[in-house]
């Protein structure tokens, strides 16, 4: 290589010789001429050999930029970085006096994850917006660990010790108004610059601040959704008031366990038992309901739903921990449901109720457009359980009711019982991202409420009936329950990949903002 630079070098110096023989010979013959006319003449002449010159250089510029990296191949990427796609990409970085601030500032940060946690957030999106406001108030060498409900952080300046804390969340609470709340705060320290004493104080109101709805607005929006949904899968006016009335019960049994401290386990199964404890009583008395129908209504409110989709949403964004941890947490509380009604059914049959026939459940066909509206008023319904903002009730009914019409659609075509669930949620996950970064909110708080109507409650029961009262069919209900399992995997699934699709369309949307608060 040396020597094919050396002959490459001595081309170019006999082409500057030549060029100035050039111009002697030409300065000899025009002596008469005025020095424009010369320079003239000398730059016609020197032209080719200097743009050949030029030519050669750009080749071999080009050739070593070809073959040279960026970047080290080993070397780690910034924990910025981390935050592509996210809605926080591209902080505002300030620089502040690191080890002054250091131990304040994680601390605070801890504190915001750990709220995001309680109030339903998943993993990904705690990890983005710690590591957004740790960027924005200075801090670049940290790392952040995220497993299920312990959160450690770790600061390493290049010149000074490094700094380790931990923080375990120990409780969870229905807040999604809340978690709205702390992510337009993460927004607000991200692109309008907000100092850290204000960001501290305003986290505080947060915690401190009321839920949107009180106590009895939530047990009837809780029973609305039940009586609703009854509705939704074919049961009677008169089955929807059934499930209205145990749903309250259902609801005050989940405040009892909480305010004596029972375990969740126990909770949820008193709430399952007492839902078909009351359809198996009317049962026995011929009322004209389809006691299948009302229970499966009932236990619509047990199903966590919330907490399959943040799971699954876990583990494709690559914290399987976490995932396993809600994944079995969920598991949990399938098996409460389960123990639930199974005593309900084996108490039942002990004291004379005639079985049930779930494989032949009568139900009732409803117009589409009554449809629509039942869909719409669950999923406010349901947001209004979850404690969303006022706000943002009647943009999730009309996603929800979105999802119902791309639900039809698919059904129409013939795509499944579940590839059209899954499609419905691409529908909803996509639409959720869209309008929840106009409204400055996580796009979970939307999203979570509008699919409850695809989850196949029905399903679950038929498949807890055939475990608990047909020991000869326990294959065929084991089989019922995994297809059940999978299609809540497959609408939580959907709802993630529909985020992902919507990401590209809302990538410009943060700047945007930001250019709007600076104008201000």
């Amino acid at each position: 290589m040396g020597s094919v630079r050396d002959g490459s070098e001595d081309a170019e110096l006999r082409a500057v010789q030549e060029a100035a023989l050039a111009r002697a010979e030409a300065r000899r013959k025009l002596g008469s001429t005025s020095r424009k006319d010369y320079d003239a003449a000398a730059s016609v002449k020197r032209a080719p050999e200097v743009s050949a010159a030029r030519a050669s250089a750009n080749a071999r510029t080009a050739w070593k930029r070809m073959w040279s990296a960026d970047q080290e191949p080993t070397q780690a990427f910034s924990i910025v970085d981390r935050l592509v796609g996210s809605p926080y990409a591209n902080p505002q970085v300030r620089t502040l006096p690191q080890d002054v601030l250091a131990v304040n500032t994680i601390e605070f940060v801890l504190d915001l994850g750990e709220q995001m946690f309680r109030f339903g957030a998943g993993a990904l999106e705690v990890e983005t917006s710690m590591i957004a406001v740790m960027a924005s108030f200075g801090l670049r060498n940290v790392d952040v660990d995220i497993t299920y409900q312990s959160i450690h952080v770790n600061y390493a300046p290049p010149n000074g010790a490094s700094l380790s804390l931990l923080r375990v969340v120990r409780s969870w609470t229905n807040n999604y108004a809340g978690l709205a709340l702390v992510h337009q705060l993460v927004t607000d320290i991200v692109q309008a610059g907000v100092s850290q004493a204000e960001a501290v104080e305003r986290l505080r109101d947060i915690t401190r601040r009321p839920k949107p709805f009180p106590k009895w607005i939530v047990s009837a929006a809780g029973a609305i959704f039940a009586g609703l949904f009854v509705l939704y899968i074919g049961g009677s006016p008169l089955g929807a008031l059934v499930a209205f009335v145990s749903s309250i019960l259902v609801m005050e049994i989940g405040k009892l366990g909480s305010k004596w401290r029972i375990p969740e386990f126990f909770a949820t199964a008193a709430s399952a038992f007492a839902a078909t404890g009351i359809a198996m009583v009317l049962w026995a008395f011929d009322a004209l309901i389809s006691p299948a129908i009302v229970v499966a209504g009932g236990i619509m409110l047990l199903l966590p739903s919330a907490r399959i989709v943040s799971s699954v949403q876990d583990a494709i964004n690559g914290f399987p921990v976490t995932a396993a941890g809600r994944a079995f947490s969920a598991m949990i509380t399938y098996a409460a449901i389960v123990a639930g009604i199974v005593s309900a059914l084996v108490i039942g049959s002990l004291g004379g109720i005639p079985n049930l026939d779930v494989a032949e459940v009568v139900s009732i066909s409803y117009p589409w457009w009554l449809m629509l509206l039942i869909v719409g008023g669950a999923s406010a319904a349901t947001s209004a359980v979850e404690q969303s903002a006022v706000r943002l009730l009647l943009p999730t009914a009309a996603i929800a009711m979105l999802g119902f019409i791309a639900y039809t659609v698919s059904d129409w075509i013939g795509t499944g019982e579940r590839l059209t669930p899954a499609i419905a949620a691409v529908v909803i996950g996509f639409a959720a991202r869209l309008v929840a970064m106009r409204m400055s909110a996580p796009q979970l708080v939307i999203a979570v409420p509008a699919i409850v109507f695809l989850l196949p409650g029905l399903m679950i029961f038929r498949a807890m009936y055939v475990i608990a009262m047909s020991p000869s069919e326990l294959v065929n209900g084991l089989a019922g329950m995994f297809n059940a399992m999978m299609i809540i995997m497959a609408i939580a699934a959907g709802v993630v990949l529909g985020d992902t699709l919507a990401r590209p369309f809302t990538r410009g949307w943060s700047r945007n903002e930001r250019r709007r608060i600076r104008r201000r």
